[in-house]
């Protein structure tokens, strides 16, 4: 029973590895950390992995668990970081124009945390309202504030920046 359990949660980590990556590097904007954080949901998943009995709530759970580390993280080190001005040398990875995905990223990079994590949730995982309010814990109401405000700074973040990247 443990080896069929061992191996359905190995061929979960193929599955899911790289989406929770990418969803990990756009909460904190570093692929090292980025991995940190999957390395971190994926051992919380496997502890529960016998207690989870449906696919669909094994990647809920794995990315709630992403989330919510990140989330810890970046209470820990608020005061020990801060952002730079100089971006990274390396186009961004994915399809649009490298130079629009970098001044997202780096606007995204500037978002309060709480507020870019409801971001990424809704808008690169497509999660519905609700679907984010259960992955963080908190009702509907306040996820549509934390949008709005995410979006508010993002805005502001970008300033004359938005009608080039709209109208590109």
């Amino acid at each position: 029973m443990r080896a069929e359990n061992d191996s359905a949660f190995d061929a979960f980590v193929v599955a899911r590895g790289a989406a929770l990556r990418r969803t990990a590097y756009l909460l904190c904007g570093n692929w090292h950390t980025a991995e940190d954080l999957v390395q971190t949901a994926f051992t919380k998943v496997y502890v529960r992995w016998h207690r989870i009995r449906e696919p669909g709530a094994r990647n809920e759970y794995a990315r709630q668990v992403l989330v919510r580390s990140y989330i810890d993280l970046t209470r820990k080190l608020s005061h020990g970081e801060s952002p730079t001005g100089t971006l990274p040398d390396t186009p961004a990875r994915g399809p649009g124009d490298p130079d629009t995905q970098m001044s997202l990223m780096a606007a995204l990079a500037r978002v309060s945390p709480a507020y870019r994590a409801v971001l990424v949730l809704r808008f690169w995982e497509d999660q519905s309202i609700e679907q984010t309010a259960a992955l963080l814990d908190k009702n509907s109401g306040a996820v549509r504030s934390a949008t709005t405000r995410g979006l508010d700074q993002l805005r502001a973040i970008l300033g004359d920046q938005i009608a080039e990247l709209t109208h590109s």
